[in-house]
């Protein structure tokens, strides 16, 4: 069966179109990242499958029913929006929060999960005292202390450090070995390549892609050379058979021509610097973002 699944779904906004004739299936036990540039549709598509935003025309089901009454009581939400009830204490809300969608008394729960979270000695804090990153841990806790079948979250490593985003992908990776279903959203294109076993791209209201990393891997090819070099600083750009450099310094990712030849462009690197590592590769999933809604698309839509 598929957690969620949409059918030609519309949704517009007076005169902009958010989101197009979107069809989308999210099976069951599996982590599905929502990818797309600013204002492409990511959290209207969300909002759409809570039932926060009506669709104009089209279907969603969530585990194959309409999103109503006991339904919902399936699904946990983090919006992007991070919202808590600020004088509240942190056992409290989490107590209450997770009273909302099964009547029972989670405060063994509570207490499990703020251990989990390095969060134990705020549970008598008020919300308002806590800094950014642990309110977002709190906000997280909320989403899945009444353990949903499915779970949505927006943007849900925004603003953390590398030891809370950690703590937050592992426990995503957790819930989903009970069986839970996890959409999120992300920027992070390394996140997205590690963690999901779906990629869904979304631009300008359309959906561009929908697979597996692998099967979007291979629709791109063998085009792309992964380079470590001894001195970060010397241009790639200009070499026969390259098409694009993407720099990261010390690494730099190289786009080649169809037709050019790995080994005849690793023969002129070497003639300008030591080369560390060389590795012929599929894009990686940065490189096929940008190849989408980077600014070459926009210049051939526009020539």
């Amino acid at each position: 069966m598929n957690a969620v699944e949409l059918a030609g779904v519309t949704k517009t906004f007076g005169t902009l179109t958010a989101v197009k004739a979107l069809d989308l299936k999210v099976p069951e036990g599996r982590v599905y990242g929502f990818i797309g540039p600013n204002g492409s549709g990511k959290t209207t598509t969300l909002r759409m499958i809570m039932n926060i935003y009506y669709p104009d025309s089209g279907e969603i089901k969530i585990f194959n029913e309409k999103l109503q009454g006991a339904v919902s009581d399936r699904i946990g939400y983090m919006p992007e929006e991070r919202g808590l009830y600020k004088k509240m204490k942190v056992g409290e809300l989490l107590i209450f929060y997770g009273g909302l969608k099964n009547g029972k008394n989670l405060s063994k729960e509570v207490d499990e999960w703020l251990e989990r979270f390095d969060l134990m000695e705020w549970k008598n804090k008020k919300i308002e005292t806590l800094s950014k990153g642990m309110s977002q841990k709190v906000q997280f806790i909320a989403t899945v202390i009444s353990q949903p079948e499915l779970i949505i979250l927006d943007e849900p490593f925004s603003g953390l450090d590398p030891v809370n985003m950690d703590i937050i992908r592992e426990t995503i990776l957790e819930l989903q070995k009970e069986g839970r279903t996890v959409i999120f959203s992300t920027h992070d294109m390394n996140v997205a390549e590690r963690m999901c076993d779906y990629i869904f791209m979304i631009y300008k209201g359309e959906k561009v892609l929908d697979d597996t990393l692998e099967a979007i891997q291979d629709r791109y090819g063998d085009d792309t050379i992964r380079l470590r070099l001894a001195n970060a600083h010397v241009n790639l750009t200009g070499i026969n058979g390259i098409t694009k450099v993407n720099n990261f310094g010390h690494l730099q990712e190289i786009r080649i021509a169809e037709q050019a030849d790995p080994q005849k462009i690793l023969r002129t690197i070497l003639g300008m610097t030591a080369v560390k590592s060389f590795e012929i590769a599929k894009p990686s999933l940065h490189d096929i973002f940008v190849r989408i809604a980077g600014p070459e698309t926009m210049e051939v839509n526009h020539a």
